[in-house]
């Protein structure tokens, strides 16, 4: 499933998996910063299968990746397709 930047709303559990760096520097606000290798090394720390996630990093590329593999796992998640850069 994928949904728009634009689309997101402040009661969603966003996840944010650029570097802490491009976070600090800026991001939508409601987020929370996983980066990409931190969440797919242990997902089970930051996630709930029972709740929904949408995920974002610049472009979209890396987190449709990361959402395919979490979804894999038994999470539910949502690509944000056209990430935080656009």
């Amino acid at each position: 499933m994928d949904i728009y930047f634009k689309d997101l709303r402040p009661e969603y559990n966003v996840i944010d998996i650029r570097d802490n760096t491009s976070y600090n520097f800026d991001h939508y606000i409601n987020s929370v910063n996983i980066p990409m290798n931190s969440l797919l090394n242990n997902p089970d720390k930051y996630l709930n299968k029972n709740d929904i996630y949408y995920i974002y990093c610049s472009s979209g590329i890396r987190s449709k990746k990361v959402c395919s593999l979490l979804s894999m796992l038994g999470y539910k998640v949502v690509n944000v397709i056209d990430g935080f850069g656009k």
